[in-house]
């Protein structure tokens, strides 16, 4: 089994703090946050899709392989997702994905995660691939945890949890791959150009994420969109040459992550929100084109296609099951055609835990935890 450490990185020049997680051992005795509450799309989900019909599932090898025990549990990478390193730089205990929660028996009480492969920001988006969980949705379903947590906890506790807790929503991936991308499956193209679509993206976000806010979340990061123009996907669909990543598709990336700063610079100077709540600005973008365009720098020697997959880029097909993977697999970027190995998550992690304003905007995930 390969390990992903924190040890394994320390030449990383940003990186400022030693934190301890082989073996997936959290070295924090108090957890940073009461819990940890996770919407979003397949980068970060753990395994709600497995309970749904849909083409958008990770529950078979080789997906998995180097998490513990080396099996799938419907994460969308090698191993872990940028979520789970959060949650044990934070000192959090794994969270459980939504779906694994409906039965009882689970606790709830640290978190759950929403997160929901092929979901987006639009209901409509990835509908193609079947039942998925659109951000609208998680938010419903976030209110079913709620009334759980709520016959548990008198009414103030509740309170002062909910306002203590985090929330990471990362979204809008699958509006633009699952979506806009696809013409001949979607009308979106022919209806907004790149502009007006990310306006209807971030007036949709808006609204759910004040949803959000509304039932007493106050401590929000909200990731960006990454460069999907460097995805081995739309490398192999839109022949781009060698060594260059599609730049009109990472342009409609910039226009929806410009307006989602925009909004936490809003969000956090509104008179309502800014006395009440922290929204912080998670520049996936920033540091994903970092590392690519410096692979060395980070341990990493192929960034142009997936660790599993087939075709050109091996990105034409995603990882098919029992597929046989690269063998080293923390020295590449990409583990399928959509998704990053978990030695580039970790990377995501800790960036957004300890990084700069140009990581983590106007605040870190270790600063967020003190306020």
């Amino acid at each position: 089994m390969m390990s992903c450490t924190v040890q394994s990185l320390v030449l990383v020049p940003w990186f400022l703090v030693v934190v301890g997680l082989a073996g997936g051992e959290v070295s924090s005795e108090t957890a940073m946050f009461p819990a940890m509450f996770v919407f979003g799309d397949s980068l970060v989900d753990n395994g709600n899709n497995n309970h749904l019909n849909s083409l958008a599932r990770s529950n078979y090898l080789p997906y998995g392989i180097d998490f513990a025990g080396n099996q799938p549990t419907g994460r969308f990478s090698n191993g872990k997702t940028i979520v789970d390193f959060i949650g044990e730089l934070l000192g959090l205990p794994e969270i459980p994905a939504f779906m694994d929660t409906v039965d009882g028996g689970v606790d709830i009480l640290q978190g759950v995660n929403y997160a929901s492969a092929a979901g987006g920001i639009l209901e409509e988006t990835g509908r193609h691939l079947g039942e998925r969980f659109s951000m609208g949705r998680q938010v419903e379903n976030f209110e079913k945890t709620l009334m759980e947590i709520s016959r548990s906890m008198r009414r103030e506790s509740v309170k002062e949890y909910m306002a203590k807790s985090l929330v990471v929503v990362s979204l809008g991936n699958n509006d633009y791959i699952n979506n806009y991308l696809k013409p001949t499956l979607f009308l979106t193209s022919s209806i907004y150009d790149p502009t007006s679509f990310a306006d209807l993206l971030l007036s949709n976000f808006t609204t759910h994420l004040l949803e959000l806010y509304g039932k007493g979340f106050r401590k929000f990061v909200i990731a960006g969109v990454g460069p999907l123009g460097c995805i081995p996907d739309q490398l192999a669909a839109r022949a781009a040459l060698p060594g260059e990543c599609v730049e009109a598709v990472n342009e409609m990336a910039e226009l929806f992550n410009n307006r989602l700063v925009s909004l936490v610079d809003r969000l956090n100077s509104d008179s309502k929100t800014a006395s009440e709540a922290i929204f912080v600005y998670g520049n996936t973008y920033g540091a994903a084109v970092d590392i690519l365009t410096n692979p060395f720098n980070y341990g990493f020697e192929v960034t142009d296609r997936g660790c599993c997959g087939v075709g050109r880029n091996r990105g034409e097909i995603t990882c098919l099951p029992l597929a046989v993977p690269c063998a080293f697999r923390d020295r590449h970027v990409f583990w399928d055609a959509f998704h990053p190995t978990q030695a580039f998550n970790l990377i995501i992690a800790l960036r957004a835990f300890n990084g700069s304003k140009s990581d983590c905007y106007p605040i870190n995930l270790s600063q967020l935890s003190r306020l």
